[in-house]
């Protein structure tokens, strides 16, 4: 199993924003091959920090879906839209399941 988290770094005033967008994700990732659960955290008393979190059958299930058509597709939409991100920037952090219960 793997884990892979994304911190965001987002003013308070755009979580809803972020909340709203990564709502539309949730949806398509359900139907992902090898994603087993996607989860988008948001603690509301820490300003500027949501993480999206998502796990894994594997490694190489997440290294698919990061290589397939559909996720450069919504990436590439994203940074091609006039919208501009609410978030200032990420930290990707991945990590190997040693545990499980």
């Amino acid at each position: 199993m793997y884990v892979v988290m994304n911190e965001l770094h987002v003013p308070k005033q755009a979580k809803e924003e972020m909340k709203k967008r990564f709502g539309k994700s949730a949806e398509n990732m359900k139907n992902v091959p090898g994603c087993v659960e996607f989860l988008f955290l948001d603690n509301e008393s820490e300003d500027g920090k949501q993480i999206v979190f998502t796990k894994w059958e594997s490694k190489e299930a997440y290294q698919a879906w990061v290589e397939s058509d559909s996720f450069k597709k919504a990436h590439q939409e994203k940074r091609e839209s006039r919208e501009k991100s609410p978030a200032s920037g990420n930290e990707l952090n991945a990590y190997e399941v040693v545990y499980h219960t």
